[in-house]
């Protein structure tokens, strides 16, 4: 059929127009595919470049985790580590642990005292107690037992406290601790315990600060009295470099010297007569010292495996005792506190009837003679602790922290610091909170390196000018 000629031109615009329009939606498809394309390209160009940049990352994270590992522990003021990772807590550790631990002041005004030091006693737990005893620290993780991991952390723990004079018990690396703590500053004596015994006591003070002038010793064997040992230290303060500047004030000022104790009495609860024969010798030492250097003043530190609620603790305090209103297994009243809240104050006994008597031999064990019951010494000795009060969630009725060891079998306090009435406590580092210590389950931990809490204070010499 042939078509009018309208009707073939009208046919011939409508395909004309179908053909533009085609070849407009192909050139656009083919414009979308080539992008498309480039894109995947991109894609898989940048992927390839984030792999390598991962993987030269990782390299980098790894040989810097190799650089810190061998890279000894440095506790000098303004150095820095250059890796600033952020540290992950471990499990069942509690991240304000380490926060717990808080100055407390003295409420009387100490702004007058010009001379303080700050003294550190700490039971900082024997290597070869801790190899001997793992049942006391099943649930503290293995890499904090180890001495190289504790050494550590008892370093940058003392560091924080800026100590002048640290009394130390349960040492058995000695030679170790000496070399790490003169980088600090330190210089120490050692007295190792008699017989089989790895371990002993050490004291440390700050060489610009100090100059020794006496060192002296106890071995409690001479007198029948175990393996346990007790030293001394006269140390003179140096040439009062605060006041430097102030010539008058340096002429009127008197010498300052101290005697320094530290103790680690006998552990065994039972043999109450060896422990107070060992405390009875140290006093005893520890007053004629403190005469023959010039009536000085006395500072007293150890663990005394003696609790606050103690006849020990009593004898200490009162100069006297009367053993016979005791059992002899309970001097040190060494049972754990939180398993028995009513444990009884011992300082009435008055309608308590005699006890089973001592045998000589305990008699003179305790109190030197075989005829008396009565223990007495010349000191007036009070607690840095006890002088500071603090709040009653790390303190019991006596002022004594309610625990200052702990492991898996106790719980409490058995460490001390003693002075005279020469030296007065301008503050003390508070032990941690009972609920707080035992989200550490146990020590020693993340933070601290043994099994007992340093026992810290400042104190002051404190001239009769300055008043009380």
């Amino acid at each position: 059929m042939i078509q009018p000629p309208h009707a073939r031109g009208a046919m011939g615009h409508f395909a004309g127009e179908f053909q533009s329009i085609f070849r407009a939606r192909t050139l656009l498809a083919a414009q979308t595919l080539s992008t498309v394309s480039w894109l995947k390209s991109g894609q898989h160009s940048m992927a390839e470049r984030s792999h390598s940049t991962n993987r030269e990352q990782r390299l980098t994270r790894k040989k810097r985790k190799l650089t810190i590992e061998n890279e000894p522990l440095t506790l000098i003021p303004n150095h820095t580590h250059t890796c600033r990772r952020k540290k992950k807590p471990d499990r069942g550790y509690h991240d304000g642990v380490a926060d717990n631990r808080k100055w407390v002041f003295s409420p009387r005004d100490c702004s007058k005292y010009k001379d303080k030091f700050v003294f550190v006693s700490y039971n900082i737990l024997g290597v070869e107690n801790a190899s001997n005893h793992k049942d006391l620290y099943f649930s503290v993780l293995p890499k904090f037992m180890k001495w190289e991991y504790r050494r550590r952390a008892i370093r940058k723990e003392i560091a924080r406290y800026s100590p002048s004079i640290l009394c130390f018990q349960e040492v058995d690396r000695f030679d170790d601790l000496n070399r790490i703590l003169q980088k600090d500053g330190f210089r120490g004596v050692y007295q190792a315990r008699t017989g089989e015994a790895c371990d002993g006591c050490a004291i440390f003070w700050k060489d610009a600060l100090f100059s020794l002038l006496h060192e002296d010793n106890i071995e409690f064997k001479r007198f029948g009295l175990r393996d346990n040992v007790a030293q001394f230290c006269v140390l003179k303060m140096n040439a009062y470099q605060k006041h430097i500047d102030d010539t008058e004030n340096l002429k009127v000022q008197p010498s300052r010297s101290i005697l320094v104790g530290n103790i680690h009495v006998l552990f065994n609860p039972s043999r109450g007569d060896v422990k107070l024969g060992q405390v009875r010798l140290f006093l005893a030492k520890a007053h004629r010292l403190s005469q023959e250097w010039g009536n000085i003043p006395a500072i007293l530190g150890g663990d005394l495996n003696s609790m606050p609620q103690s006849a020990m603790y009593q004898f200490i305090v009162s100069s006297e005792l009367n053993i016979q209103h005791h059992e002899r297994k309970r001097i040190s009243g060494q049972i754990c506190p939180l398993d028995h809240p009513r444990f009884p104050s011992q300082s009435n006994y008055s309608s308590r009837p005699l006890l089973p008597r001592w045998s000589k031999e305990e008699l003179r064990l305790a109190t030197g003679t075989e005829e008396s019951v009565y223990l007495r010494h010349n000191f007036k000795l009070n607690s840095a602790y006890q002088g500071v009060p603090a709040s009653r969630l790390t303190r019991d009725s006596h002022g004594e922290p309610l625990a200052t060891s702990f492991h898996s079998r106790f719980m409490g306090t058995v460490d001390y610091i003693w002075h005279t009435k020469e030296l007065v406590p301008v503050k003390v580092l508070e032990t941690l909170p009972i609920e707080i210590l035992k989200k550490t389950k146990g020590l020693p931990s993340k933070i601290w390196g043994s099994d007992h809490l340093a026992l810290v204070c400042e104190l002051a010499f404190a001239d009769e000018s300055c008043g009380t």
